[in-house]
C-alpha cells in the first residue's frame, strides 16, 4: 500500500510575501521558519533542492569493531581455519551465500535479505594507513577525513549541501549523545534515546507563535491556511517524535527486545508518521571482542540480523519499502588470527553492508588475501568513502560527493 503524500504547494517565499508578520507574533515568526519541524514545512522547503524527496538513508554503526571474518565467513579458505583453530566458524554451520562465503549461523534474518536480493556485501573496506585506536578510527569514519580534520561529520556536510534550509528533525540520531557523523553547520540533529523524555521548551515568543496560529481558521488566504494546517499537525519537532513513537504499533517480529530492536522500531515509527527526516543514525555496541568472542558475537549478530530483517519487513507493511536504504559499518575489523583469550584484537579492513528493496544484492569489491597480510591484518581493497559516496550519489541523488567527501571516490553500481 502506497502512502499518499502531502500535496501542500505553499512555499516559504509565498508565506513571507503575504505579510504575516502583522498577526501579533513577530518576535516568534523568524524562529518558526528556522526551527519548526513539521512535515508540510519541510516538504515545501525541500522540493527546490532534493532530487529524491521521499528517499531516506539509515546508517547503522556497529561500535567496537565487529569481526568481519566471522560475519562473512570465507568457509572454503584453509588460511582462515589455520588462523582461527577454535574461533573459526565450521563450514557445516555457515549459512552459505555462494561457493566461497557465508554468514555466521546466527544471521538468519540477514540470510533472508541476501537471498531475496536486497543485501549487498562490500569486501575489504577501510582507509589508507589504518589506525587501530577506536577513537582515531572513529574520527576517520565519522568525518570521512584523516584524523577527523573536518569540524563536521560526513552526514552533516551532506545535509548542509543537500538541503541548505535549516529544517529541524532533518537528521535524527537515536543515542544518548550525538555522533560526530551527523554534526552539521546548518541543521540541528535530533538526539534522543527515550522518546517519552524527549522535548524542547521554546521561549515565550515561540510559544506565542503556536498559541496564535492554533487559533487561525481556514480562509481564502493560501498562506494563512498553510500555517493553520501546520499548527494543527503538531506543535514542535519534539512532539512529533514523541507522538510518532507512542502511537506506533506493529505485529512484525524484530526479534527479542534489545536496544537495537527498540531503536529500529522508533525509526519505523517516525518514517510511518512521515516526519521530514532524511537521515537516521543508530548504533549497536559491544563488538570489541578481545576475549570469549564466540558467545558474545553470536548474541550481537542475532540481535542485529533479527532487528534489521524485522525493520525491512515492517517498512514493507507500511508501504515505505521503496523509500529506505540502510548502510551498516564498523570502525575496523579484527586481526586475522585469534588471540590466547579466545577473542580477536583490533584489525583493519572489514566488510560493509547495504540493504534495501532497491539494492542489487550480492558481493562487491575484492576480498582481502588471508595470506598476504600487513602485520597480521587484512589489506584494504575498498576505500570506505566509495561506499559513502554510493549512498549519497546513487541512492540520495546527490552530485556533490567530491566536496562532501573531500576527494574523488568511485561509486558502486549497487542500486537498481
Amino acid at each position: 500500500m502506497l502512502i499518499k503524500r502531502n500535496a501542500c504547494a505553499c512555499h516559504r517565499r509565498d508565506f513571507l510575501r503575504a505579510g504575516m508578520y502583522g498577526v501579533g507574533v513577530s518576535a516568534g515568526l523568524p524562529w518558526l521558519f528556522e526551527q519548526l519541524s513539521l512535515v508540510q514545512t519541510a516538504r515545501a522547503f525541500a522540493g527546490d533542492t532534493e532530487q529524491h524527496p521521499n528517499r531516506i538513508l539509515v546508517v547503522l554503526e556497529l561500535s567496537g569493531g565487529n569481526d568481519g571474518l566471522n560475519t562473512i565467513v570465507p568457509y572454503t579458505n584453509d588460511d582462515y581455519y589455520k588462523a582461527r583453530p577454535t574461533l573459526g566458524v565450521k563450514s557445516g554451520e555457515v549459512l552459505k551465500l555462494n561457493d566461497e562465503f557465508g554468514l555466521h549461523p546466527s544471521c538468519i534474518g540477514l540470510e533472508r535479505q541476501f537471498k531475496d536480493g536486497h543485501m549487498a556485501v562490500v569486501h575489504g573496506c577501510g582507509y589508507p594507513d589504518p589506525n587501530l585506536s577506536h577513537f582515531t578510527a572513529m574520527e576517520w569514519w565519522h568525518t570521512a577525513t584523516p584524523h577527523g580534520s573536518d569540524p563536521y561529520g560526513w552526514l552533516g556536510r551532506f545535509a548542509d549541501a543537500y538541503q541548505p534550509e535549516a529544517i529541524e528533525n532533518y537528521i535524527v540520531n537515536i543515542a544518548s549523545q550525538q555522533s560526530m557523523a551527523v554534526k552539521s553547520a546548518k541543521h540541528s540533529p535530533v538526539v534522543f534515546q527515550d522518546p517519552k523524555k524527549f522535548g524542547r521548551i521554546g521561549n515565550e515568543a515561540q510559544q506565542k507563535v503556536f498559541e496564535t496560529f492554533g487559533q487561525v481558521y481556514p480562509t481564502e488566504n493560501r498562506s494563512l491556511d498553510f500555517v493553520n494546517v501546520v499548527s494543527k499537525t503538531a506543535t514542535s519537532g519534539a512532539a512529533m517524535v514523541r507522538n510518532a513513537c507512542a502511537e506506533y504499533r506493529t505485529l512484525v517480529d524484530y526479534g527479542s527486545d534489545n536496544d537495537l530492536t527498540l531503536d529500529l522500531k522508533k525509526v519505523t515509527a517516525m518514517i510511518d508518521a512521515e516526519l521530514p527526516t532524511r537521515i537516521y543514525y543508530v548504533s549497536q555496541g559491544g563488538y570489541d571482542t578481545h576475549a570469549a568472542q564466540a558467545g558474545a558475537q553470536q548474541l550481537l549478530l542475532t540481535y542485529l540480523s533479527d532487528a534489521v530483517n524485522g525493520f525491512f519487513s515492517d517498512l514493507e507493511r507500511i508501504g515505505r519499502g521503496d523509500d529506505v536504504a540502510m548502510m551498516v559499518f564498523t570502525e575496523f575489523g579484527r586481526r586475522v588470527g585469534e588471540n590466547a583469550s579466545k577473542g580477536t584484537d583490533h584489525g583493519t579492513a572489514t566488510p560493509m553492508y547495504i540493504l534495501g528493496k532497491n539494492v542489487k544484492g550480492g558481493f562487491y569489491g575484492a576480498h582481502p588475501s588471508l595470506s598476504d597480510l600487513d602485520e597480521g591484518n587484512l589489506k584494504m581493497t575498498t576505500d570506505f568513502r566509495s561506499v559513502y559516496g554510493t549512498m549519497l550519489e546513487r541512492w540520495m541523488g546527490f552530485d556533490g560527493n567530491s566536496a562532501v567527501l573531500k576527494g574523488e571516490y568511485p561509486t558502486l553500481d549497487v542500486f537498481a
